[in-house]
C-alpha cells in the first residue's frame, strides 16, 4: 500500500520557518484558521478538532488549549461544553471583526477612482482608538489630526465617520504633485513593499507543486492556511491606494496575484481535509457559505 506522498520542499521550508518562531504564537494561527476555514462553515468547531488542525503546524495540545481560552477571554470566541467535550464558536463581536477583515483580505483591490480625496480633521482631544481605527481603514495622517484617503463609496465614508465621530469631513481634488506629497506624508510604502517582497520570496517556490495538482488534502490545508496567515498580516496594513498613486510594478499587486493563484488551486482540496478532520458538537461542519466562493474574485466549485 503506497505511503503518504512527501510534501514539496517549498512547503517543508515554510513549515520549518513557522515552527521555529519564538514565541510560537498559537493564538494568531487559530485566528487564521477560524477566519479562513471555520467562519464560512458555521463558525463553530470542537476543541479536539482545533488541536488536530493545528498540530501539523507545530502547536501542541497544551498550546492550542491555552490560545483558544485566551481568545475567548478577549471576546473573539465563545465556548460551550457537552459532557467532556467542548466547542469554540465565534462570538457576536468576533464574527463582526472576522467579517470586516475577510472583506479586505480576499478582495480584488480598489476599484475605479475619480481623483477626489476624503479629508478628516479630528477635533482636539481625540483618543488613540479613533486614530487606530482610521489607520485600519487605510487613512494616512498627513498632518497632526488630519487624515486622508482617496475617496471611495458611501460605505467607506460611513465607516470613516463612525471611526472618528465629531471629525470634520471634506472632499477635495489635488494635482499630481500634491497627490505624490500626500502619499509620501501619509503612508510608508517602502515598509509595505518590503513585506510584500518577503511574501513573494517565500510563496513563489510553491507554484510548481500547486500547478501540478500533486498536493494531498492535508498539504493543501497547510499551504492555504500558511498563505492566508502570512498574507493577511501584510495586506491588512495596506491602505489599498488606487493604482495611479502607487509605484510602477507595485509588489502588492504581484503578491495579490500570487495569493489568488495559490489559494484558488488548493481551496477545494483543503476543504476535503477540513471535512475529514473537524466537526462541531452537533456533528459534521456545514458546507461553506455561498459567499465563500466569491473570495479572490471567484473560486471553483467542487
Amino acid at each position: 500500500m503506497p505511503g503518504k506522498p512527501a510534501s514539496p520542499p517549498a512547503l517543508t521550508g515554510l513549515l520549518r520557518r513557522f515552527r521555529a518562531q519564538r514565541p510560537l504564537r498559537g493564538g494568531s494561527l487559530l485566528v487564521t484558521i477560524f477566519g479562513d476555514a471555520i467562519a464560512p462553515r458555521g463558525g463553530a468547531v470542537t476543541l479536539q478538532s482545533l488541536i488536530a488542525l493545528a498540530g501539523p503546524f507545530g502547536l501542541t495540545e497544551r498550546l492550542v488549549r491555552t490560545a483558544a481560552a485566551r481568545l475567548a477571554r478577549e471576546g473573539w470566541l465563545a465556548t460551550r461544553r457537552q459532557g467532556r467535550r467542548s466547542e469554540y464558536r465565534l462570538s457576536g463581536s468576533g464574527a463582526a471583526r472576522f467579517a470586516e477583515a475577510t472583506a479586505r483580505i480576499y478582495a480584488l483591490g480598489p476599484g475605479a477612482w475619480d481623483g477626489r480625496w476624503r479629508l478628516l480633521i479630528l477635533p482636539p482631544g481625540v483618543r488613540t482608538p479613533a486614530r487606530q481605527a482610521l489607520h485600519w481603514l487605510g487613512h494616512g495622517e498627513i498632518a497632526p489630526g488630519v487624515f486622508a484617503h482617496p475617496a471611495g463609496g458611501v460605505g467607506e465614508a460611513r465607516a470613516a465617520r463612525a471611526a472618528a465621530p465629531g471629525a470634520l469631513t471634506l472632499e477635495a481634488a489635488a494635482d499630481p504633485a500634491a497627490e505624490r506629497a500626500l502619499v509620501q506624508r501619509g503612508w510608508d510604502l517602502d515598509e509595505l513593499r518590503a513585506g510584500y517582497l518577503r511574501f513573494l520570496r517565500r510563496f513563489t517556490p510553491l507554484e510548481p507543486a500547486v500547478r501540478a495538482r500533486t498536493l494531498g488534502a492535508p498539504d493543501a490545508f497547510l499551504v492555504r492556511t500558511l498563505l492566508v496567515h502570512e498574507y493577511r498580516k501584510i495586506h491588512l496594513q495596506d491602505p489599498l491606494l488606487p493604482a495611479r498613486l502607487l509605484p510602477q510594478d507595485w509588489a502588492g499587486t504581484r503578491a495579490a496575484d500570487l495569493a489568488r493563484s495559490i489559494y484558488t488551486a488548493v481551496f477545494n482540496a483543503a476543504e476535503r481535509h477540513l471535512e475529514a478532520t473537524a466537526e462541531r458538537l452537533a456533528g459534521p461542519l456545514p458546507p461553506p457559505a455561498a459567499a465563500t466562493y466569491a473570495r479572490f474574485g471567484g473560486l471553483p466549485r467542487p
